[in-house]
């Protein structure tokens, strides 16, 4: 079996071995798929792992545009059409310096999972830019969305590819971009969702990540017969994800006491209420401002500076700020400290040492593609609200998005289960990932 994996991964690095964060994701799935396939007849020797890891289509393109100043700005767009089997491309833009090829074909990829999990109709896909929307002004933004969809509406549409927000794009951009294929199109149609609930948005979708992260470890904590209610939660982030998440932790009894950005993350011993969490979300959602300004208006609280707050004692850890943060001495840090549960709010946030970490002590650990599903399934509800050009209440969506992660929970647990009893969420999440979409990729041939 390792001799199958390693020829395996050993091809595929041949392929991309420029894209370390590509390769990490798939050499994880690839671990816990591949035995799965050689036990059953009807996958093995049909190199569908092989066809998964190629996108169907990588589009990269240049985006210029112009500055306040009046000077001319240029950067790199890219949407990556990963896999259409069950549906079209769903997956999010992410605007952030860091942004290039590995890392979205990486995130294109788990989306491909994710999207399965869900049970929707989605395919896998991911875009956006190198562009760095810190320190733009509106207009400066807008500019450069507009620039950005004057070539990205070619190839995208409703029954194609539907395009999310995700770092750097909410729904400011959403709106920008959303306006400019329209205009392009001539057409309104629910072709990218996140939008604003007066033009073909849904109720919840900007809490869906963060809350669903939150039901997810409920789920898990309950195989348990634990809760959230009375736990210590640190959270990592504290931008849409990490305010969702701690706003769920608060209606299920919990306690947060951490939130952080690139600056470092802020501790409150007395825990982050519901009357600070507003203050969070203004501090970032309306002045743009940073996390370390927490203290001047709580000075009970201590802001630590270039650190993640995984040292902080707790125990429920909930990574809800980007790929690669929580290593593997962070993750022995959380165990020393007596963590019991980590979902990941975030896409891949911890190293393949950590999650090794995680289940050598056999803490409940749940993986970005099941327990940060909640997101993209609540897309995936919002482009079938535009389908029926309807608009279901706050109660609707929500009772549907709990659905939806339960499921997801227990799928992880049918393929997940080990012969010891502990559930392995890794491979419950990529195996039962895999099934629906092999299945549907050998229906349709090779294509």
């Amino acid at each position: 079996m390792k001799k199958n994996i390693k020829e395996f991964l050993d091809l595929v690095k041949l392929r991309n071995g420029h894209e370390p964060e590509f390769l990490q994701a798939v050499e994880e799935v690839a671990e816990t798929v591949i035995p799965y396939i050689v036990k059953h007849d009807i996958y093995y020797g049909k190199n569908i792992l092989l066809r998964m890891v190629e996108p169907e289509r990588l589009i990269s393109f240049r985006v210029s545009w112009v500055d306040d100043s009046g000077e001319i700005q240029v950067n790199r767009g890219y949407r990556i059409q990963m896999n259409s089997a069950i549906g079209p491309y769903k997956g999010g833009l992410r605007f952030h310096p860091t942004v290039n090829a590995s890392i979205l074909k990486f995130l294109a990829f788990e989306q491909v999972f994710k999207n399965s999990l869900t049970t929707l109709p989605m395919g896998g896909g991911k875009g956006g830019s190198d562009f760095d929307p810190k320190g733009k002004s509106d207009n400066e933004i807008m500019r450069f969305c507009h620039a950005f969809m004057s070539e990205l509406f070619r190839h995208i549409g409703p029954n194609t590819d539907v395009p999310a927000g995700d770092i750097g794009v909410g729904a400011r951009e959403i709106g920008f971009l959303f306006g400019m294929y329209k205009k392009l199109r001539n057409e309104f149609t629910g072709v990218l969702t996140g939008k604003g609930l007066s033009w073909g948005g849904s109720l919840i979708r900007p809490e869906a990540t963060g809350y669903g992260t939150v039901y997810f470890a409920e789920s898990m904590l309950n195989t348990k017969n634990e809760s959230v209610k009375g736990k210590t939660v640190v959270i990592s982030g504290s931008g849409n994800v990490a305010q969702f998440a701690a706003e769920k932790v608060l209606h299920l009894g919990g306690k947060v006491v951490t939130l952080s950005d690139s600056s470092g993350y802020i501790y409150d011993e007395e825990g982050i209420d519901e009357a600070k969490l507003k203050f969070v979300m203004e501090l970032k959602n309306v002045k743009r401002g940073r996390i370390n300004e927490y203290v001047n208006a709580y000075p009970n609280a201590t802001f630590v500076a270039g650190k993640t707050p995984w040292e902080v004692t707790c125990d429920i850890a909930l990574p809800c700020a980007t790929q690669n943060e929580l290593n593997k001495n962070n993750a022995e840090t959380l165990l020393s400290n007596g963590c019991i549960c980590v979902s990941e709010g975030a896409n891949m946030p911890s190293t393949k040492g950590a999650i090794a970490a995680f289940h050598d002590a056999k803490i409940l650990f749940a993986p970005g593609k099941a327990s940060n599903a909640g997101g993209v399934a609540t897309s995936g509800l919002e482009m079938s609200q535009n389908s029926l050009r309807i608009s279901w209440t706050r109660e609707e969506v929500d009772d549907r998005l709990k659905g939806i992660m339960k499921n997801i929970h227990d799928a992880c647990i049918e393929y997940g289960t080990e012969d010891d009893g502990y559930i392995n969420y890794v491979k419950g999440a990529n195996i039962a990932g895999f099934v629906k979409v092999a299945d549907a990729m050998l229906a349709q041939g090779i294509v």
